[in-house]
């Protein structure tokens, strides 16, 4: 294997890159100034140093606690849980909560061996438990494995011994069965959000 379908290779295991898609990349790049490839390689290799998870959310983030968390101004009253960091960017990117995020790192899918130990829910009920939350939103995506996850927070939040138990919400329907968060558009995910409901 030489160094142009290595790479190839490498680009086709992201996330909706194929084969073509590839091949395509590595082509484009090898038409670019080597001060460019230069940098985008060195942007590439030091990736995992720079940006890790938020000790406190787990968004991704170079300085920790992550600017959300960090942020007087946010409300610290309210706790949005989603999957995946690419999901806080979303609901970020139409500006509307102004609460704080959880994390969760993935769906609970027993096939797949994801179990409740291997998602980040003791960092989300210690939370609750240390904050005075009065509402944890459930932002999972609206597909078997995100109801099933959303149906288990749902039960562990309320049985947590503390005196004011938050309410726990789930964004309304507005957002197609089995849709992602990711691609959905910021009206449909605005008034979901406006619209969520108690479980």
């Amino acid at each position: 294997m030489n160094a142009f379908d290595e790479l190839a290779g490498n680009f086709s295991r992201l996330p909706g890159i194929g084969k073509k898609s590839a091949i395509r990349m590595v082509n484009w790049l090898l038409k670019q100034d080597v001060s460019y490839v230069q940098h985008f390689a060195q942007n590439l290799a030091s990736l995992q140093e720079k940006i890790k998870p938020c000790s406190i959310c787990g968004n991704w983030t170079e300085t920790d606690p992550c600017p959300i968390c960090s942020d007087p101004m946010r409300d610290k009253s309210q706790i949005c849980v989603v999957e995946q960091p690419q999901d806080v960017t979303t609901f970020e990117s139409y500006g509307e909560f102004k609460g704080l995020y959880h994390v969760l790192g993935g769906l609970i899918k027993p096939l797949e061996g994801l179990g409740p130990a291997q998602l980040s829910i003791q960092p989300l009920l210690n939370r609750i438990r240390n904050g005075n939350v009065t509402e944890v939103i459930l932002a999972t995506n609206p597909t078997v494995e995100g109801d099933s996850t959303a149906l288990y927070l749902n039960k562990v939040i309320n049985e947590l011994q503390i005196s004011v138990k938050p309410k726990v919400t789930r964004l309304a329907t507005g957002i197609p069965v089995g849709g992602d968060l990711e691609y959905v558009d910021k009206r449909t995910l605005s008034l979901s959000f406006r619209g969520r409901n108690s479980m």
